[in-house]
């Protein structure tokens, strides 16, 4: 049979190489999965609640408490007696008061968890009845609640009062965080950890500052009394593994040894600490421990990798040890009514340095989930306490969706069935965010459930703007109530969420304007507890409790609040983008991407091309969003300005409220600014219009001078922070060499092109004498007819085959300048860097096996591959420069495919050229193994070089560079971690290489030369 023809070769080959490139393509598609959905938002609706004048109270004379003991005398209620405390100060921060009026308290024996009761009786003689102390207890706070919000302590006269949901969780608030200006003005701490009682925990023996512990008690009896007041029954401290010696576990010197510091530290912190949550509990709040799960120590983490062979998740046997230490928890704290526990987030961000006890994201399988609930509910039902477990994931492992995916909940939840188990999920089918559905997975499932809510959020200037979120919350409990009746109780974060110094400084019941944010505190307790309240309603109350007693200001107030979601929901977001529920890398992005994360707009192209792309058709809408926010802020401004800050309890909270809605409306203004500009820049990549360039531009220049306004009056500020802008500066900034780098792109490919036409036509005699022409004949014919390597570049000279080195490394070195703006020489270390070790290995190797001959060749197959692949690039980004490069690679799926398989293809064929070239001088086998060994060399350096420098830290610098994924996150939680990419994979792929190149080199090494062991077989050159 007679042989095919190398030029059939050749075409066979490239057929291969395409249909590999194509399959990369679809690979990529199917990686990058960018999709979009019609999202099923609330559509919220806002109103102001008809503001009646305060009712003065009456004084109170409290004739008999729960035992019948007359008023003075010693009682057995210490609960109820602090009630009444709470009662009485009520009344004396009253600004008048009424007549007088008597109250008596009965409660009877029963259920300790029901607090339900009755108010009996006249005005002036009112009665509390409860069938158990907790009823009466609440009864009495309910009336201190009226006092407080100007109504009237008759209202529920003959009513009997009973909460909706009896579980009413809140978070540890501020209690322990220092008010520090300086870390806070700084702007740049994004550690999630709240730094709880760091003066009071010394990092040496005795571990315990007792001064600042006696502040930190104060604090928390203060927050105790205030969160009883509110209406909320159980709260979640952070800690567990600091209190714990595992003495349970084995001889109890197993996991620290008895001169271990560990175990003297946690003793320390149970002598500390325990009578605090004691006496929380006392008060008659449950409490519960919060903890991350995998949390290690060091001698901990190093005991479970020697017993279990590694941090082996998915081990019943593994959390027996953390089952144990909880035995061993409750014995010694008996305070302590159970643990929550969260699996989807973890490391450094949520850790204090220099502090050995961390969090590790290790509990990512179904399995690994399966064997910690099954194992610590044994406990805990053994022990009569409870499991709190957060569905809260990010997008990591196998249970990455768990929070918004019923089918992997009952996956997940599949055969645990216990009544010590409580779920915990947020509200939101996502994170505390605006425009997202209310959370499906809440209406499914036979566990009991609770409802998270979040007061400062996070996502929207963490409570530094007025934000109600009532009618919300309304329409979250309605809905979910409905649907799902093992739903029991909520859980608000009244202050957590998110880095607690990278935004303004607000702490709860301590410093900067927090009573904005207490407003969805007390929505979330009371519609928890009556669920038909009208939220318009606690806002009036709100504002009579904190600001004012006038009417007309109570209800300007609550007018300027009825604003306040059209300015967050339409400042804050892109509503075309918003309104969709976006999938890309296997993750479903956030309805904010343009602001990535809390107060850093982005610069990447990847979030702001989708967005674009997403809002395309109602681009104008995208735009108009900001200017309405910024028509809600002045609404919001000339309410609160038009009242007289003589009718409010404090000028200083008048002062405040004006200064929080002019941070808002800079903040907004300036966003609004950079909305237009990275949508019209999109725009102008999309349509190459050049009218649209002049709105960019326009658009632009608002920004740069909004900016500049923003950050003068705002920065350094710790309670009004100016934005974060530095991703936005590094995307504008290479967006501003966009149409540069577009003009550099089209003179490299017309350089190219003419390059390429020089070498075909040199094949006729009269050129071929021209300067040059030989040099560009023999790169073409190498570069598409290898096996042609060595005829054509026979009769080069030695500058020639200098050039022949020279010219296709400044076209390379050129192009990728062009491709990172010339601002990203981490990418170039990489893609350069690559290339100089391939090239050098290859030629070194080809000169030492086969001579001048060898070199030349492999030198000028390579050298015409590569000319073909920078035209390509170049011709990629010579319509509107790299901006628009990835611009199509990340919204047009039609482009990105047919590119990727055209770049692929040409990629792979200078590898194939090179080793075909050289195979017609030293045969086959060993040409393979000469490029082998280059391109494992290749490999091999630089994911070295990638893994010293640590592959998170090198894919940061990178991503800063090219401005292509957002700027924070590697600030937040991660590359790697966020998608998916192994710690060591650097490691992998320099061992990857080096191996490679070690078969390569097996190949070259043995001596000889076999006759026909050739591409295409013989020596001769066609």
């Amino acid at each position: 049979m007679k042989r095919p023809g190398r030029p059939m070769l050749a075409v066979v080959a490239a057929m291969i190489l395409l249909a590999l490139g194509a399959g990369v393509a679809f690979v990529l598609t199917d990686a990058l999965g960018i999709r979009t959905e019609q999202a099923d938002i609330p559509v919220e609706s806002t109103a102001v609640a008809d503001v009646e004048a305060t009712v003065p109270p009456p004084v109170f004379d409290v004739v008999a408490t729960a035992t019948g003991v007359p008023n003075g005398s010693p009682t057995a209620s210490p609960r109820i007696d602090a009630a009444l405390a709470e009662l009485q100060a009520a009344v004396v921060d009253a600004a008048a008061t009424s007549g007088t009026a008597t109250l008596s308290v009965e409660a009877g024996d029963g259920d300790p968890a029901d607090e339900a009761y009755s108010l009996e009786g006249t005005p002036s003689a009112l009665r509390v009845v409860a069938a158990s102390e907790a009823g009466a207890v609440r009864g009495v706070y309910d009336l201190a609640q009226a006092v407080r919000d100007g109504r009237s302590t008759a209202e529920r006269l003959g009513e009997r009062v009973e909460s909706r949901l009896p579980f009413r969780m809140a978070d540890l608030g501020a209690v322990g965080v220092e008010v520090d200006e300086a870390a806070w003005a700084a702007g740049d701490d994004y550690s999630h950890t709240s730094k709880a009682f760091e003066d009071v925990i010394l990092p040496d023996a005795p571990y315990i500052d007792e001064q600042a512990l006696a502040v930190a008690r104060e604090e928390m009896d203060e927050y105790v009394r205030h969160l009883l007041a509110e209406g909320y029954t159980a709260v979640a401290v952070p800690g567990l593994l600091e209190y714990l010696t595992f003495s349970d576990v084995g001889d109890g010197t197993e996991v620290y040894g008895p001169d271990d510091e560990h175990v003297a530290r946690a003793l320390a912190m149970r002598e500390a600490f325990g009578p605090i949550w004691q006496s929380a509990r006392d008060a008659g709040l449950q409490v519960f421990l919060r903890t991350d799960m995998l949390v290690i120590t060091t001698p901990l983490e190093e005991y479970l990798i020697e017993r279990f062979g590694s941090l082996d998740t998915e081990n019943p046997e593994f959390w027996e040890v953390y089952a144990a230490g909880l035995d061993e928890l409750y014995r010694e704290m008996p305070a302590i009514d159970g643990v929550l526990i969260r699996i989807g987030e973890a490391g450094e961000v949520y850790d204090l340095p220099d502090w050995d006890y961390r969090s590790a994201l290790a509990v990512t399988t179904v399995d690994a989930v399966q064997a910690m609930l099954t194992t610590l509910l044994d406990q805990a039902e053994g022990a009569d306490r409870e499991v709190i477990f957060r569905t809260w994931t990010v997008g990591v492992g196998a249970v990455g969706d768990l929070h918004t995916n019923q089918d992997s909940y009952r996956t997940v939840f599949e055969g645990i069935d216990s009544d010590r188990l409580i779920v915990s999920t947020k509200y939101t089918l996502g994170d505390f965010y605006s425009h997202l559905p209310l959370n499906d997975t809440l209406e499914i499932g036979d566990q009991r459930r609770i409802i998270e809510f979040q007061s400062r959020r996070e996502f929207e200037n963490f409570g530094a703007f007025p934000n109600d979120l009532g009618d919300l919350y309304a329409q979250a409990l309605d809905e979910l109530l409905a649907a799902n009746p093992n739903i029991e109780g909520i859980w608000t974060w009244t202050q957590d969420g998110g880095p607690w110094r990278a935004g303004p400084l607000s702490l709860e019941l301590k410093a900067g304007f927090w009573h904005l944010a207490e407003l969805n505190t007390e929505l979330a307790v009371r519609l928890a507890r009556d669920p038909s309240l009208d939220p318009a309603s606690v806002t009036a109350d709100w504002a009579r409790r904190w600001f004012s007693d006038d009417p007309a200001t109570v209800a300007a107030i609550a007018t300027a609040m009825t604003d306040s979601r059209e300015a967050i929901t339409d400042g804050l977001y892109i509503g075309p983008f918003a309104e969709h529920r976006v999938y890309a890398i296997g993750l479903e992005p956030p309805p904010m991407m343009w602001i990535f994360e809390w107060d850093i707009p982005t610069g990447d192209s990847a979030a702001l091309d989708v967005i674009y792309a997403i809002a395309r058709d109602d681009l104008d809408e995208a735009i108009a969003g900001g200017h309405r926010a910024l028509d809600a802020v002045d609404r919001m401004q000339a309410s609160i300005e038009g009242t007289d800050a003589a009718t409010w309890r404090d000028p200083e909270l008048h002062r405040e409220f004006v200064e929080a809605l002019a941070y808002e409306r800079s903040t907004l203004a300036m966003l609004a600014d950079y909305r237009e500009t990275v949508l019209r820049k999109a725009q102008w990549h999309d349509t190459k219009d050049a009218a649209v360039y002049d709105q960019w531009q326009r658009a632009r220049a608002a920004f740069v001078e909004s900016a500049a306004a923003h950050e003068q009056e705002y920065a350094g500020d710790p309670y009004h922070p100016a934005y974060n802008l530095e991703a936005a500066r590094l995307g504008l900034e290479r967006a501003d060499r966009d149409q540069a780098m577009g003009w550099a792109a089209g003179v490299t490919l017309v350089l190219a092109l003419a390059w390429i036409a020089y070498g075909i036509a040199a094949r006729r005699p009269r050129i071929a004498a021209w300067p040059g022409a030989r040099l560009a004949r023999a790169m073409w014919v190498a570069g598409t007819r290898p096996w042609r390597a060595a005829e054509a570049t026979a009769g080069l000279g030695r500058l020639e085959r200098v050039l022949l080195v020279a010219v296709p490394a400044l076209a390379l070195v050129l192009s990728r300048c062009i491709l990172t703006w010339f601002a990203a020489p981490a990418h170039l270390v990489a893609t350069l860097g690559a290339w100089l070790v391939f090239g050098a290995v290859a030629l070194l190797l080809a000169r030492a096996i086969g001579g001048r001959e060898a070199m030349s060749s492999v030198a000028a197959s390579v050298a015409g591959a590569v000319v073909l692949r920078v035209a390509l690039l170049s011709f990629a980004l010579a319509p509107t420069g790299p901006g628009g490069y990835w611009f199509g690679f990340w919204t047009d799926p039609v482009a990105r495919s047919a590119y990727s398989t055209v770049a692929f293809a040409l990629f792979a064929w200078v590898i194939v050229a090179a080793a075909w070239a050289l195979a017609r001088v030293i045969g086959a086998r060993r040409a393979v193994g000469v490029i082998a060994t280059a391109c494992g060399a290749a490999i091999a350096v630089i994911a070295g070089l990638v893994a010293v420098i640590g592959l998170e830290a090198a894919l940061t610098a990178w991503n800063d560079q090219m401005a292509l994924l957002p700027w924070g996150l590697s600030r937040i939680l991660g590359i790697t971690v966020y998608l998916g990419i192994p710690a060591d994979a650097a490691w992998w792929a320099a061992a990857a290489g080096g191996l490679v190149a070690v078969l390569g080199a097996a190949l070259w090494a043995p001596p000889g030369r076999r006759r026909g062991d050739r591409f295409g077989g013989g020596a001769s050159v066609a």
